[in-house]
């Protein structure tokens, strides 16, 4: 995580970061990605990334898991705000 711009995090981990003394090594950076080997993808639009997205398996349960979840939380969220108010 230690280099990410933005991130969603679990309040239970991100107290656990907060109460951490480790030493956190910067992991990610412009630079790197930049000087990376790694082949990169031509003319990416949206129709390409869904479809590509669509051709693994994985990437598309864990991103359909982790919005139902996120949403599941957002309704839990609101339902005890109302309650407080």
């Amino acid at each position: 995580m230690a280099g990410c711009d933005l991130l969603t995090i679990s309040p239970h981990l991100l107290g656990e970061l907060r109460s951490s003394n480790d030493t956190v090594e910067h992991k990610l950076s412009t630079e790197q990605a930049r000087a990376s080997k790694i082949e990169r993808l031509a003319n990416l639009d949206e129709k390409k990334f869904r479809w590509l997205l669509n051709e693994n398996a994985m990437a598309t349960e864990k991103l359909s898991e982790g919005i139902r979840i996120f949403n599941a939380d957002a309704v839990k969220l609101k339902q005890y705000i109302s309650g407080r108010l």
